[in-house]
């Protein structure tokens, strides 16, 4: 018996082995084994069942381990696994490593944990006759004996203050049994006790809501491929309507992945589940899956799945890899974040490996945000997606009235660029004598985005990277965000050595100062990825918010989306043009989205929401759209102009980016890529480029790209890879093929 093995770590191609006898009725297609290769020991996953054609069996190695009983990559992933490999042009080795947990390629074990029980009761003249004989062993008997259960052994140990032989000494005596059981790391088991707790019981529907969940119970009992688009407005119950349909999947014996976008909105989505579902069955376990627990947490999460003891994932996009028996649904909450999207290779999309999964499993998808993407929206519209609409929030609750502050006119008022408005100032005084809590977003960590010298105009850049550093005050350092490099904060101008020092633009840091000047009792707290970095701080955070220990809450966007707390009462957009002027087709998008979404934060609870939104720019259409959450105007608007241009969704782009020490090589060796592709591909594609890229040096490394419309991306990309194998290449020059980007810099 042979098989074709995918091996791990930088062997891209099918490699095959004989199965030792020990092993034939175990090793199936998607086992995880151990086999050799060269001088050493790889990991790989069973692909394929047979010979191989061109080389004699009698020379091929053996198997060296199969690591689990049970495939660890179930067909369908196997599948999906081909899939991302050609569509996103990368080796398959990398997606397999991808989607296998790095607990699991690391050789994470079950842990256990010993405990005694009494296995023979002894009489009072056996007892008296072992007081006199082992006190020691008549101590732990004695104690033993008036518990209701099993105690782990080291407790018991360390509590009477007694070594390991006492215990062995009963247990070879039969007076005692050792008990060997396995203890599962769950990760956020303790989310009850931080304050997440929420209703177990269904809410009552609302007519839109109950339209939905009849639509998607109808997809669901097809028992066949689908995909939804829920398109409600914040607050309009789009969660109930995700577990309704949890509910029926599971009820019907299928197997749930439930994505969202950030690892923030993991807790509070994990006690909701938990919450309905295990209250309807304890059976019903959810698994959390995302990269910030720990390697024990992540190996019983992925076991639970692959052994079919649990049915229900919760996490980050890499839980759409999660090995769910039997799927029959995936929802993706807040689908347009572009969170979703790997930056470093497999370049993935989850919003649409959840969709291609769900194809490949005949389930259904369900897609779900406030402010969908224009590509989800564009399908919806033309019929490959089902269109759900919530039009209203629940109990009637009114969207949150957005104030524009015109920060031209604030700016002549105080005459200075001001970081809080009088307006919003005022308004978060208001909340804080009613006992209401106030949001403040800024996309940006730091105290300020630049050091500028007043005197001869120099800006602190990074070494490494061309843009200026960051100011964090906390430290008095600077910070660059791209390559990590850091350096203290200088008192005087590096250049000319005048002392006249200014900070630009604005941070998170800089935005908590100013609001503990103007709220000085307030209780502040900061969230963004330089307070968090301490593990379960997320949830402390969020959980003290929902209690109310904390009066305003600043941070970036981790806090902008998805959130409910029902005593927010304000929301202020500290400055709205951040993601609107830069070099970026869908930056109108993403300024709508993030305006619309920051604003469903207010307003949540039985008091009316304000949100206070600041900009230099108020006449922009993503603003005044986003003020009465107008998405089909700005859907019309915005399509109209990607149209024009033929800008996705109308066409597929694919990026190549070319990364070397040497700008000039770069330039010439992209030059040449270009005009064999113009040569080769023909009207397949439309090149644009190449061009440096925006940011045209990271890590010391030079930059430049070239862009690749097309309307068939599996046409294009396979003639592109066998391209690039066929190109000769320098040594120092890096180039990466990113399929449908939503980073263009």
């Amino acid at each position: 018996m042979t098989v074709g093995v995918h091996p791990l770590a930088g062997f891209d191609k099918l490699l095959h082995y004989r199965v030792p006898e020990s092993m034939r009725d175990v090793v199936v297609v998607g086992s995880l084994v151990r086999m050799p290769v060269l001088n050493t020991m790889r990991l790989g996953i069973v692909g394929e069942m047979g010979a191989p054609r061109d080389f004699p069996v009698d020379k091929l190695k053996s198997l060296s381990q199969l690591l689990h009983p049970f495939p660890a990559m179930p067909p369908d992933l196997l599948a999906l696994a081909k899939w991302m490999s050609a569509y996103y042009a990368c080796g398959l080795d990398s997606v397999i490593e991808t989607m296998l947990p790095a607990a699991v390629r690391n050789g994470a074990t079950i842990k256990s944990e010993k405990s005694l029980v009494v296995a023979k009761t002894l009489s009072v003249d056996e007892l008296a006759a072992l007081e006199k004989r082992a006190p020691q062993q008549a101590k732990l008997y004695r104690f033993l004996v008036q518990q209701f259960r099993p105690q782990k052994k080291s407790l018991v140990l360390a509590r009477l203050e007694q070594t390991a032989a006492v215990a062995t000494a009963l247990v070879k005596r039969g007076v005692l049994r050792e008990e060997t059981r396995r203890v599962e790391r769950i990760a956020y088991k303790d989310d009850f006790a931080h304050g997440e707790l929420v209703a177990s019981q269904p809410h009552s529907l609302n007519t839109e809501q109950a339209a939905a969940v009849a639509a998607m119970d109808a997809s669901l009992a097809e028992n066949k491929f689908g995909v939804s688009l829920l398109h409600g407005v914040t607050g309009s119950g789009k969660t109930e309507v995700y577990l309704r349909a949890i509910d029926t999947a599971l009820k019907a014996g299928g197997g749930v992945i439930f994505l969202v976008p950030e690892v923030a909105l993991t807790p509070q989505t994990v006690a909701r589940l938990r919450s309905r579902l295990e209250a309807i069955a304890p059976a019903h376990r959810c698994v959390v899956w995302h990269s910030h627990l720990s390697e024990g947490e992540r190996f019983d999460g992925w076991l639970a799945l692959a052994t079919g003891e649990a049915r229900v994932v919760v996490g980050a996009r890499s839980a759409i890899f999660a090995p769910v028996e039997n799927l029959r649904l995936i929802v993706v909450d807040e689908e347009h974040e572009p969170a979703y999207k790997q930056d470093e290779t497999p370049r993935y999309h989850g919003r649409d490996v959840a969709v291609m999964r769900a194809k490949l499993n005949g389930a259904v998808c369900l897609l779900g945000s406030a402010t969908p993407s224009l590509e989800s929206f564009s399908n919806a519209r033309a019929g490959k997606y089902r269109l759900l609409e919530l039009r209203e929030r629940i109990d009637s609750r009114k969207l949150p009235f957005i104030d524009i502050v015109d920060l031209r006119i604030e700016a002549m008022r105080q005459r200075s660029l001001p970081t809080l408005s009088r307006k919003l100032v005022d308004a978060m005084h208001a909340r804080f004598e009613r006992k209401e809590q106030t949001i403040l977003f800024i996309n940006r960590r730091g105290y300020s985005s630049s050091m500028l010298c007043t005197k001869c105009g120099h800006v602190e850049e990074c070494t490494h990277c061309s843009i200026a550093m960051t100011y964090h005050r906390a430290d008095e350092m600077l910070r660059c965000h791209l390559c990590g490099d850091q350096k203290p904060a200088p008192a005087r101008c590096p250049k000319c050595g005048a002392p006249d020092i200014r900070w630009k633009g604005l941070g998170t840091q800089r935005v908590e100062e100013a609001v503990r000047r103007v709220l000085p009792r307030a209780r502040i707290e900061r969230m963004d990825t330089d307070a968090m970095s301490k593990k379960n701080r997320f949830r402390e955070l969020l959980a003290q918010f929902r209690a109310g220990k904390i009066d305003v809450l600043v941070g970036t966007q981790m806090i902008g989306k998805g959130l409910d707390f029902p005593n927010v009462t304000l929301v202020g957009l500290i400055d709205a043009d951040m993601s609107m002027h830069i070099p970026d087709f869908r930056a109108n998008e993403r300024t709508f989205q993030l305006l619309v979404q920051v604003a469903g934060r207010a307003g949540r609870g039985d008091r009316a929401g304000e949100v206070v939104v600041q900009t230099f720019t108020p006449q922009a259409e993503a603003i005044q759209f986003s003020r009465s959450a107008d998405f089909a105007g700005f859907a019309a608007s915005e399509l109209e102009i990607r149209r024009q241009f033929r800008y996705p969704p109308f066409r597929h782009l694919i990026h190549h980016l070319f990364r070397g020490p040497n700008p000039e090589k770069l330039k010439f060796f992209a030059e040449q890529w270009a005009r064999s592709v113009e040569k080769e591909l023909g009207t397949l594609v439309e090149l644009r480029g190449p061009s440096a890229s925006p940011i045209e040096k990271i890590k010391d490394e030079y930059r430049w790209q070239l862009w690749y419309f097309t309307t068939s991306v599996t046409k294009v990309v396979p003639k592109l890879v066998q391209m690039r194998a066929e190109f000769a290449w320098p040594d120092d020059l890096t180039q990466i093929l990113d399929v449908d980007p939503v980073n263009l810099m």
